[in-house]
C-alpha cells in the first residue's frame, strides 16, 4: 500500500485526485498508476483502470487472475467492473469512499451472485494515511 500511496502523491503533484494503485504478481510490483482523469481529460482514467491496462499490456493478456491490487481508495462501480472483467484475484484498498465506493459503501459487489468472477476484497489497509491525503486535497480545493 505504501507504493500505492506514492502513486497518489504523484497524482496530487499533477493536480489529480490523489488515488494511487499498484498491481502485484508473485510479490513483485508489475504496474503502478495514479489518476490521470484531469490531465488526459478522460473520465475512464482512474488509477485502477490505468494500472490494469499497464499490467495487461505487460503480460499480453487480459487475465490477471494471480494478481493482487493495492489501491488507496475503495473502487467505484466502473473500476469494480474492470477488476471483475480482468479477473484480478485480490484487491486491498485503503479508505472507504462514501460517495462512489462500490465494494461496501454504496453497493456491496460481494453479494452479487451471478458474476463470472468473484475477487476477494479487503478494505481498511493503511486507511488513515490513504484517507488523509484525499481529505487534505479536497479541503485545499474548497479553499481555492
Amino acid at each position: 500500500m505504501k507504493a500505492a500511496l506514492k502513486q497518489a502523491q504523484i497524482g496530487l503533484l499533477q493536480g489529480e485526485v490523489p488515488v494511487g494503485c499498484v498491481i502485484v504478481k508473485d510479490g513483485k510490483i508489475i504496474a503502478r498508476a495514479h489518476n490521470t482523469k484531469e490531465s488526459k481529460k478522460a473520465a475512464l482514467n482512474h488509477a485502477e483502470i490505468n494500472a490494469i491496462v499497464k499490467a495487461s499490456k505487460k503480460f499480453k493478456d487480459w487475465r490477471l487472475n494471480d494478481c493482487e491490487m493495492y489501491v488507496t481508495l475503495e473502487p467505484c462501480l466502473m473500476c469494480v467492473g474492470a477488476i471483475i472483467n480482468y479477473r484480478v484475484g485480490t484487491i486491498y484498498y485503503g479508505a472507504k469512499d462514501p460517495k462512489g465506493g462500490a465494494v461496501v459503501s454504496n453497493l456491496d459487489i460481494t453479494t452479487v451472485k451471478n458474476l463470472n468472477h468473484h475477487p476477494i476484497f479487503q478494505g481498511g489497509i493503511m486507511e488513515q494515511e490513504c484517507g488523509e491525503i484525499l481529505t487534505k486535497f479536497f479541503q485545499d480545493k474548497r479553499k481555492r
